[in-house]
C-alpha cells in the first residue's frame, strides 16, 4: 500500500502525533549542526535499523516485536522521502513487510535486508536470512517477494526461546564490494549461501559475503553482540560491542583486522595474550548502529571518523583515531544525544539520519520511536547525480570524489556496465599517483571486481607502488576463487616491509592463499614482549591497545589456516619456537601431538620442556563441534580456554605424558596451575574449585511490596511527573537500596557476587526516567539476564530463578529471595524462560516521592 502526504502542517500534526520539538525534547547536539525530527512514531515506531540511499530515500526497519518479542507480523521496511528537501518527511511507502529487520543496504534498485523469518503455519521463528528485494520501477514498493542470499545466519533455537536480542544484525558494504555482517553471539549453524556453501560459527564476529550471496566467509571472530560495522575508505573496520551481562555491560570499541580473534567469551579474560584486544573499554553501555563518516559537506571537526551509536547511553559517539602501527589508538567523544539511538546513516548530499528507539522497550512499542535528520549549519542541498544516465568516463571520475557515498555508488553502477573501456578507465585512476588515496583504492577495487583473475597481473604490478602496496596485497588475496593464480612473491616481499600495515596485509594474504610452503616465512615474524599470559587468577588487558601483538597474532592465524603442523614442529628449539608453539595450541592433529611428544623427549632445556608441556596440556581437550543446540547465554563461563571442552583421539597420549612428567617433577604447582588454567580435570594434579555466588540472608519481598505509601497510591504517570520535579538525596537512596530488598538481586560493586543485572554502572546505560520506569513496570522491559527461568531436574526437583552463571557442566541459579542453587547440566530435564521479570512489581510502593526520587538518584549516579 502506498501512502503519500505532502502538507508540512499535516506532517507536523497527526502523522507525528507529537510535534517535532516534542520528539526532540531529550536530544542535544553541537551548535554547528541543525537537528530536526524527520518522521515520528505514526510511521516509524520502534526503528531497529535504518539505511539511506545515495539519492536520499530513507529506509527504516520498523520492529514492533522488539528484541525479546516472539510474535510475527509486527515488522516492516518503511521508505521515507523528503521531496522538497526541508528536512521533514513528506511522502512514504511501505516497501515490504518483514519481521525483526536488523540490517538494510540499498544497492541501486535492490534492497538487501537482514531479518528474522517465521513459519506461516506455526508462527514460530525459523531463523534469520539475508535477502534481497527489487524495486525496478523505483515506486518505493518491493516488486515482489524477496530472494534469499544467505539462509539460517543465526541460531533458530534461541531466536525462538529468547527473541532476536543476540542474533545477527547490521549490514554494510565496503569499497571492496563485500557485504559485511555483524553477527551476535548466538552465532549460527550451517548457514548456507547461494553457491550452496555452508558455514558454522560458534559465537559472534563479522561475516562477509558477495552481494550476489556467494563466497560467504568469516572475517573476524570473538565479539559478543555487535550490532553494526563502520568501514573507512581504507577498509579499516570498527565495531562497538559490550561484554557479558554477568559482570556488567562494559563497552569495547574495536578495530577489526581480517582473520583476527577477539576472544569473547573464552579468551578475553584469562588468555588475553592470544587475542587482538579492543582499543578501549569505556564502561557501561549498549552499542547499536555505526557509520564511518567521510563526506565533504561536513566540517573537518566531525568528519573522517567512525560514529558509534549507543542505545544504553543515548548517545552517538565519535572515536578520534590515531594511527598506531597496524592498528590505532582512539579517543571517545560525545556527539549527538538521542534517546536510545539505534542507527545512523548518511546520503550522498551529506544529510545524516538517526533512528531513535525512544523508550519503546525490549519488546517494541507502536507509539515510540522516530527518525531525526542532522546537517551542518549553512548546508545546502545538492542533488545526487542520476548515475544511470552518466557515461563511463563521468562515473569513473566520481571514484575520485571526496564523498564515500558517491565513490561506492559510482563503483556499483560501473560494475553494471559492459562498456569495454570501463576497466581501462578505472585502472588509469588506480595507477595515477596524483589522485587522492581513497579514489585510487576505490578504482583499484572496482577494477579488481570487474577484471577478476584476468586482472591479477596488474594488481601485482600495483603492489610495487609503496603508496598502494598494502591495498594491492589485500585485493590480490581478496577472492579465494583466484588464489591458485596469485603469485607469492609480492606477499613475501611485503613481510619484510618497514610498514607494519603492509606487513600485516602480507601475513593475512599468505594465510588466505592456502599455500603451505610459505609457513617458514611466516614463522620469522617476531613475537613481542607483550605476549604475556595474565597471572593466575587475574583478568588480562582485553581492552588496551596492543599494536605490537598484531603481526604475530595474524601470523599464528595464518599458520593455523594453512595447517602448517610440520613447519611448526620443525621450528621447535629454534628462534621461532615461541610462535610455533603458539600456533600449535590450536592444531588438534595427531601428527602435532606426536611431534610435540617427540620434541619433549629430546629436549634437555627445562624452560622449553615446560613450554612443550603447556602446549600439550592445551591440546589435551578441544572445543566440541558446534551443532546449534546450545548457547552460552548472557551469563557465560568466561574462564576459558574452551567453553564446551571434550577429549579427543590424542587425549590419552597427552595425559600419559603429563602424569608421568608430574610424577617425576619436584614442581607440582606447575601442574596444578595447568589443571586450573586449562581445566584439564586430571585429579592427580589437584583441582581448585571455582567459588560460586554465596548464599545471603533471605529478603521478605512480599512484606515490602504490600506496604502502601505515596508511590503505591499514585498512578505511574503521576509518579513520573513528580520525579521530574524532585532531585532526591543519593545518600538516602543508598540506604533504601538495601532496605527495599534491591541487594537480594543486584550488586553494586564488581567485588560482590554477581546476581541479577549489575547496578554498579546502571547510570551510564539508563537515564533517570528509564531507571524509575523499570522499577515501576518491571515486566515492561525485562533486562537481559533477569528473565525468570523455570528448570526441572532429575530427582523430581524444580527451580525458579535467574541464571547467575552457566557453563557446559553446570547451571547456577538465584531465586528471588537470594537463595543460590547449583545444578549439574546433565541433571537438567527442561528449561523455560518465562514472560515475567523476576523482579516483582510494587517494591517501591511503600516509599514517598522524596524517597523514590532518592533511590533513582542514587542508582543514576552508579557509573563505574
Amino acid at each position: 500500500m502506498i501512502t503519500r502526504e505532502s502538507s508540512s502542517s499535516r506532517i507536523n500534526g497527526s502523522l507525528f502525533r507529537e510535534g517535532p520539538d516534542t520528539l526532540l525534547k531529550a536530544a542535544s547536539w553541537p551548535n554547528e549542526l541543525t537537528l530536526n525530527a524527520f518522521s515520528g512514531p505514526a510511521l516509524t515506531p520502534s526503528p531497529a535499523c535504518m539505511a539511506v540511499a545515495p539519492t536520499g530515500e530513507v529506509y527504516v526497519g520498523v520492529d514492533k516485536m522488539g528484541s525479546l518479542g516472539k510474535e510475527p507480523g509486527k515488522g516492516s521496511i518503511v521508505r521515507l522521502l523528503d521531496a522538497d528537501n526541508d528536512g521533514r518527511m513528506d511522502s512514504h511507502t511501505e516497501f515490504a513487510q518483514v519481521d525483526n529487520p536488523r540490517g538494510i543496504l540499498p544497492l541501486g534498485d535492490r534492497l538487501l535486508v537482514l531479518h528474522t523469518t517465521f513459519s506461516a503455519e506455526t508462527k514460530k521463528a525459523t531463523g534469520m536470512d539475508l535477502v534481497v528485494f527489487e524495486d525496478k520501477n523505483q515506486d518505493g514498493v518491493a516488486d515482489g517477494p524477496s530472494k534469499p542470499l544467505i539462509e539460517h545466519i543465526s541460531n533458530v533455537n534461541f531466536i525462538q526461546s529468547r527473541g532476536t536480542d543476540h542474533a545477527t544484525n547490521g549490514i554494510r558494504m565496503g569499497i571492496d564490494g563485500w557485504v559485511y555482517i555483524a553477527v551476535g553471539d548466538f552465532g549460527f549453524h550451517k548457514a548456507v549461501d547461494r553457491s550452496g556453501k555452508t558455514l558454522t560459527m560458534l559465537g559472534g564476529g563479522i561475516v562477509r559475503v558477495r552481494p550476489d550471496g556467494t563466497e560467504m566467509e568469516v572475517y573476524t571472530h570473538g565479539t559478543r553482540n555487535i550490532y553494526d560495522v563502520a568501514i573507512d575508505p581504507f577498509m579499516n573496520t570498527f565495531t562497538r560491542d559490550n561484554t557479558n551481562d554477568g559482570g556488567g555491560w562494559n563497552i569495547r570499541f574495536s578495530h577489526h583486522i581480517q582473520s583476527g580473534e577477539y576472544g569473547y567469551p573464552v579468551l578475553f579474560k584469562h588468555f588475553t595474550d592470544e587475542i587482538i584486544p579492543a582499543l578501549v573499554d569505556v564502561g557501561g553501555g549498549s552499542g547499536t548502529g555505526s557509520l564511518y563518516l567521510d563526506e565533504p559537506s561536513w566540517p573537518e571537526k566531525y568528519n573522517h571518523v567512525p560514529m558509534m551509536a549507543d542505545w544504553g547511553r543515548n548517545q552517538l559517539y565519535l572515536h578520534r583515531l590515531t594511527s598506531d602501527g597496524p592498528s590505532f589508538t582512539q579517543q571517545e567523544e560525545e556527539f549527538i544525544k538521542l534517546p536510545q539511538i539505534t542507527d545512523v546513516d548518511v546520503d550522498g548530499s551529506g544529510r545524516l539520519y538517526l533512528a531513535a528507539w525512544d523508550g519503546a522497550g525490549y519488546t517494541g512499542n507502536p507509539g515510540k520511536g522516530y527518525v531525526a535528520r542532522a546537517v551542518p549549519k549553512g548546508w545546502q542541498y545538492v542533488p545526487f547525480a542520476n548515475l544511470k544516465k552518466l557515461s563511463v568516463k563521468k562515473l569513473a571520475d566520481l571514484l575520485s570524489s571526496r564523498s564515500a557515498v558517491t565513490r561506492l555508488a559510482a563503483q556499483q553502477e560501473l560494475l553494471s556496465r559492459t562498456d569495454a573501456s570501463m576497466q581501462k578507465r578505472v585502472w588509469s585512476i588506480a595507477t595515477d599517483k596524483q589522485q587522492a588515496l581513497p579514489g585510487r583504492i576505490a578504482a583499484m577495487y572496482t577494477y579488481a571486481q570487474a577484471a577478476g583473475d584476468a586482472g591479477l597481473s596488474n594488481l601485482v604490478t600495483l603492489s610495487a607502488d609503496p603508496t598502494m602496496q598494502e591495498y594491492a596485497l589485500r585485493a590480490l588475496a581478496d577472492r579465494k576463487a583466484y588464489a591458485a593464480s596469485v603469485p607469492l612473491e609480492p606477499f613475501l616481499a611485503g613481510l619484510t616491509s618497514a610498514s607494519p600495515r603492509v606487513q600485516t596485509a602480507a601475513i593475512i594474504g599468505l594465510g588466505r592463499l592456502g599455500k603451505p610452503e610459505v609457513a617458514q616465512a611466516l614463522l620469522q615474524i617476531p613475537v613481542p614482549a607483550s605476549f604475556v599470559a595474565p597471572a593466575p587468577g587475574t583478568e588480562g588487558p582485553h581492552a588496551t591497545p596492543n599494536a605490537s601483538i598484531v603481526p604475530a597474532h595474524l601470523a599464528v592465524r595464518a599458520l593455523v589456516n594453512l595447517h602448517a603442523v610440520d613447519a611448526c614442529l620443525n621450528a621447535l628449539n629454534t628462534k621461532q619456537s615461541t610462535l610455533a608453539l603458539w600456533a600449535l595450541r590450536y592444531m588438534h592433529d595427531p601428527k602435532a601431538v606426536d611431534g610435540l611428544l617427540a620434541a619433549y623427549a629430546k629436549t634437555t632445556d627445562a624452560s622449553q620442556k615446560n613450554s612443550i608441556l603447556t602446549t600439550l596440556a592445551r591440546l589435551y581437550k578441544k572445543e566440541a563441534d558446534y551443532d546449534g543446540s546450545w548457547w552460552w547465554s548472557t551469563r557465560p563461563d568466561t574462564h576459558g580456554p574452551y567453553y564446551r571442552s571434550i577429549e579427543w583421539a590424542s587425549s590419552p597420549q597427552i595425559k600419559t605424558l603429563l602424569v608421568s612428567a608430574w610424577q617425576a617433577s619436584d614442581q607440582k604447582q606447575f601442574f596444578t596451575d595447568l589443571n586450573r588454567r586449562l581445566r584439564l580435570d586430571i585429579p592427580e594434579f589437584g583441582v581448585e574449585e571455582t567459588v560460586v555466588a554465596r548464599e545471603e540472608p533471605k529478603v521478605d519481598l512480599e512484606k515490602i511490596r504490600n506496604k502502601k505509601g505515596q508511590i503505591g497510591e499514585s498512578s505511574i504517570e503521576d509518579v513520573m511527573l513528580a520525579m521530574a520535579r524532585i532531585n532526591g538525596n543519593a545518600a538516602l537512596g543508598k540506604t533504601l537500596f538495601a532496605q527495599q530488598g534491591c541487594i537480594a538481586c543486584h550488586s553494586l560493586s564488581r567485588n560482590e557476587a554477581m546476581k541479577g543485572p549489575f547496578m554498579g554502572q546502571i547510570g551510564s546505560i539508563m537515564t533517570r526516567d528509564q531507571i524509575a520506569e523499570s522499577i515501576l513496570k518491571p515486566n515492561a522491559s525485562i533486562s537481559q539476564g533477569f528473565a525468570t527461568v523455570f528448570v526441572t531436574a532429575k530427582g523430581n526437583r524444580s527451580y525458579t530463578g535467574f541464571v547467575t552463571e552457566e557453563s557446559a557442566s553446570r547451571l547456577v541459579m538465584r531465586d528471588i529471595t537470594g537463595q543460590v542453587y547449583t545444578i549439574k547440566a546433565s541433571d537438567v530435564l527442561s528449561r523455560k524462560e518465562m514472560e515475567n521479570s523476576m523482579m516483582p512489581s510494587g517494591l517501591a510502593n511503600a516509599l514517598s516521592y522524596e524517597e523514590f526520587a532518592s533511590l533513582i538518584t542514587f542508582l543514576s549516579q552508579q557509573k563505574k
